[in-house]
């Protein structure tokens, strides 16, 4: 085998072992999005309990930032508060998460969007998210940008 055919084999075998690892960081993003809206669904309904909102705050960098659907922006302290104060106050909500994928990645640093439904008895809202998580060495949510969608 000729050193250029092992410089080419070697190239083949790292963009494969980069390919396979991009592919899991986007399962584990996307498990993270719907894992994330799974405590906040059994807050709103009053399931969730102390420890796990407060797993739920850790999960959100110091700097973490959201501009909500109707473009009103708020830290983290504001949204924490907001949703703190929420507990219980949607009993019969769901939320379902679809479509969650990675748009780009650097680092340790990933951008994914999904949608996100909220289904309740007067009906369901939906809005599209984009996410700027953090994965190392846990996961941290450090910007999140949502759009109402029809």
């Amino acid at each position: 085998m000729s050193e250029e055919t092992v410089r080419e084999t070697a190239g083949e075998a790292a963009r494969e072992v980069a390919g396979e690892t991009a592919r899991e960081a986007a399962r584990e993003a996307a498990r993270e999005v719907a894992r994330h809206h799974r405590v906040i669904e059994r807050w709103l309904t009053g399931a969730a309990t102390r420890s796990e909102f407060a797993a739920f705050a850790d999960a959100h960098a110091p700097g973490f930032t959201l501009i909500g659907p109707d473009g009103t922006v708020l830290g983290r302290q504001e949204v924490l508060a907001l949703v703190e104060a929420a507990h219980g106050g949607a009993p019969g909500l769901t939320i379902t998460i679809e479509n969650a994928r990675v748009v780009a990645e650097s680092g340790d640093l990933l951008i994914v969007t999904y949608e996100e439904r909220h289904h309740t008895g007067d009906g369901t809202k939906a809005r599209r998210a984009t996410a700027t998580l953090g994965n190392a060495p846990a996961w941290r949510w450090w910007h999140l940008h949502e759009t109402w969608l029809p």
